[in-house]
């Protein structure tokens, strides 16, 4: 005989991302502005994306994940992962709840931004070199979890490929370690970072180059787009 389960009051249960980009050769994360409305926890206070779990659409945190990411972007990311679960009573004044982070890594150059439907504004706000978070106030816990997901962030750019889901399909050498230098907010060694990133057989040349006022630039793209690469070693180790 089955037991019944106990009756007790659930949790809010929402899925929120962290959404980064590169823009003006910063690192920045999309947030949003929240309505100004009397039943809204936090009028007018930016936020970062999400939205509750909706049942008949979402097979599984993952699913709903991406669906906010395409409403909020029009993107399927090329690169998603979950940060983690954040939880309590006092996070949210309506009552107990509970969030599921992903982060998530897209190019600037492809993406169209949409406020959504408890949202007014949508905007990019910049991440400072070596911070952890931008100028605003932000609603919930955000703030907390803006930070844990740059320290994530940063901590996986020493050893992996994962600043190279910030360009484009095609890019050149010159780009890719551009991208990383802003990541992690500090220079690289030419040579080294080329040599790491060669030997490690991570991208592969395409047929083409890009052509600027010096001499053309060979144009590269990732090998295997589906999963980032693991270095042997940290960008910051002596070759």
């Amino acid at each position: 005989m089955s037991e019944k389960p106990p009756d007790f009051t659930k949790p809010y249960s929402t899925v929120d991302l962290v959404i980064f980009t590169v823009r003006d050769d910063a690192l920045s994360v999309l947030l949003v502005q929240r309505a100004n409305a009397p039943d809204e926890p936090y009028p007018l206070r930016w936020a970062l994306p999400g939205g509750y779990i909706d049942v008949d659409r979402d097979f599984d945190l993952l699913d709903c994940a991406k669906r906010k990411l395409k409403e909020k972007t029009s993107l399927v990311s090329p690169y998603l992962e979950q940060l983690g679960s954040f939880g309590d009573r006092e996070r949210d004044p309506r009552g107990w709840s509970i969030t599921q982070v992903y982060f998530a890594l897209v190019p600037s150059s492809e993406i169209r931004l949409q406020a959504g439907a408890n949202a007014i504004d949508a905007r990019w706000f910049e991440i400072g070199s070596g911070e952890t978070k931008v100028r605003e106030r932000l609603a919930f816990d955000h703030e907390r979890i803006l930070t844990a997901a740059i320290e994530r962030l940063r901590s996986k750019v020493e050893y992996t490929s994962l600043p190279a889901y910030l360009l484009p399909e095609e890019f050149t050498l010159s780009e890719l370690q551009h991208i990383f230098e802003i990541v992690l907010a500090r220079r690289l060694d030419k040579s080294g970072f080329r040599t790491r990133v060669l030997d490690a057989g991570l991208i592969t040349k395409v047929p083409r180059v890009r052509r600027a006022t010096n001499r053309p630039a060979q144009l590269y793209r990732l090998k295997d787009r589906s999963a980032p690469l693991v270095f042997p070693r940290t960008l910051g180790a002596k070759n």
